[in-house]
This record gives C-alpha cells, structure tokens and sequence, in this order.
C-alpha cells in the first residue's frame, strides 16, 4: 500500500458512541413489543426508558460500530483512533474510559449540552440473534466542526461508520474526513452497517461508495440491498470494480474478498458454540484491516477478518473478552 508520508495511526473511525446493554429475551417479548428480530430499530429517549424498563437485568458495555471495529484493532496490537460524540454524563464517561483502556486514542471532547450519550438495548434470543432498538442521543450531533482532521490525517486508513449516515450533519462530516485523508495520502473505508439503513440511503451510499471508498464492508443483505439485486452473486458482479476492495461476510458461510479480477472465498472459523451474533462485523473489519495496514494479502486480511469474528460470536457481547493477539498468534502464526 503506497504511503504519501509515514503515518502515526494504522486506523482511525468516525461512528456512533454507544453504550449497549446487552439482555437475554425470548421471541414473545420481541413480539409483545412490536420488533422486528435481527434488525435495528431507531427508538426515541421515551421508548428506551419504557424498554429499558420492561427487560431483566443487563450487561452494560461500551459498543458502537465503528467504535468495536477500532477497539478490536487496538486489541490485536494496532494503532487506532476514534471520533464521535458522548455527552458528559455516566454514560458519556464509561464510553470514553472504555476506549481509552484497551489502548485506542480519543479526543473528542463531550458536549456539554443537548441529547444525552447513545444507547443501544440489545436483545439477544436463545437462536444467538440480537435486535437492536438505538436511542442515537449525543452520537447524531457530530458534525464537521467536531472532526480531528489532524487525526484523521494521521491515518492510513479512515474508517467510516454507515449507521452515522442518517445524520445530515455527520454526512457533511464524512465527506470532509474523507477528502482529507485522500488528500493525506490515505485511504477510506465504509461499513454498511444495516440493510434498513442501506434501504433508506441507497443513493447516497452509492455516490458515496463510488466516489469516496477504497475498502467496503458489507453483509449479504446490505449488498443485495445496496444495488437492489436478486442475489449475492449478482450484488457481488455489481460492486466489483466500484471500489477497490470489497469485503463481504456472508455468516456460515464465510466471506468473499473482491479486488479487481480476483475473488477470494474466506472460510469461516468455528471456535465455540454460537452465543451472540452481536459485534461479528465489526470484528471481521478490525481483523482485516489490522492485517492490511500491516501490508498482508488479501487472503491473510480476510482469514484475520473471519478468526476476529469467529470468536466474537461466542461470547454474549461486542467487544472481545479473551485476547485478540494470542488468538491471532495461535490459530494464523
């Protein structure tokens, strides 16, 4: 990868600052409160109040997207940093503390009025599939006033969050990032994120996947989603050659790594019984991306990608709770 200078940051995130609650439920709870299972629905602060009510007791950790992503990568020995916006509050501090001890840089500083901190009520079922209802609060305020764009500069790679993209503001915000580490000499990378938000901003996220993004993350239903086709394979010959790498997960059945004429199929790891789905994208682009800062192939990326998330998806939770580095050490060398 061709550097226009030496950077000081292999990654740098630009998401939502969440906290997630994380709370076992069953199927007539979801169906008792009107949610869609697997999905992510927006909430407002009343409804999170009232859900957050009617669930048992539950486990409250740091996540966000992007956010994830740049913790898995400072976990496996990467130099990561990340932008988004907590207010200063409990849940503004636990964020910031969080992100901040497993190695990752952040400086952007909590607003001091308006919405309070993101929260994210995850609901995981006994089939491992977790239903998100996200109070998005302080997180949506982000706006291009808020970017380090000195930070971003620092980056070899600048990875953006699509679930921000509901935000005009923060649209602003990406494009101006992402002009300024190309204009660094770095390069963009994009998660679709959901494919309910790919469905309300599909043509947005084209211009922006065409004109912007080197690095594209997606699952099978965000890239169907994305170029309305009628399967993956057709939704892979429609991305490929758009950016210059796609990386798209595909659950048990692996992921498939598109770069110019080549497609490489990654298998999938199986490192336990499947607990929570929670987090497994965001794992699969922390592992590729640490591997691709570090000047690996593709195959390596996407095998890196695929291990991160394979482990994730054993645990209740985001964030990985053993050690990314010993698992990466032991099971790739």
């Amino acid at each position: 990868m061709t550097q226009a200078a030496p950077k000081s940051l292999d990654v740098v995130g630009i998401g939502n600052a969440i906290v997630d609650v994380l709370v076992q439920a069953d199927d007539v709870f979801l169906d008792d409160h009107g949610l869609t299972k697997g999905t992510m629905a927006l909430i407002d602060e009343a409804r999170a109040e009232l859900l957050y009510g009617a669930v048992g007791p539950g486990l409250e950790t740091s996540g966000g997207s992007a956010a994830n992503t740049l913790a898995g990568i400072a976990q496996l020995g990467g130099r990561a940093g990340f932008i988004g916006r907590v207010r200063d509050d409990q849940l503004g501090a636990i964020f910031s503390h969080d992100i901040r001890s497993v190695g990752a840089r952040f400086d952007t500083p909590a607003a001091t009025t308006g919405p309070s901190t993101a929260r994210c009520l995850i609901l995981v079922t006994p089939d491992a599939q977790r239903t998100m209802c996200t109070y998005l609060g302080a997180s949506v305020q982000l706006d291009p006033d808020d970017l380090d764009l000195d930070l971003v500069r620092q980056a070899r790679v600048l990875y953006l969050e699509g679930y921000l993209w509901d935000s005009p503001e923060a649209q602003r915000a990406f494009v101006a990032a992402a002009e300024a580490a190309r204009e660094a000499g770095g390069e963009v990378a994009l998660s679709l994120s959901d494919a309910f938000c790919v469905d309300r901003h599909r043509d947005s996220f084209r211009e922006l996947v065409d004109g912007h993004v080197d690095i594209l993350f997606a699952n099978e239903m965000e890239i169907t989603s994305l170029y309305k086709a009628d399967s993956f394979e057709q939704a892979a010959a429609e991305v490929r050659g758009r950016c210059r790498i796609a990386a798209l997960t595909r659950s048990e059945l692996g992921s498939l790594v598109l770069a110019g004429e080549e497609s490489i199929p990654i298998e999938p790891f199986r490192l336990g019984q499947l607990v929570d789905t929670t987090g497994a994208g965001d794992l699969y682009a922390a592992g590729f991306l640490h591997a691709y800062t570090r000047g690996e192939d593709l195959e390596r990326c996407g095998r890196l990608g695929s291990l991160c998330a394979g482990q994730v998806v054993t645990q209740l939770g985001p964030r990985p709770q053993g050690s990314l580095r010993e698992l990466m050490e032991r099971h790739l060398g």
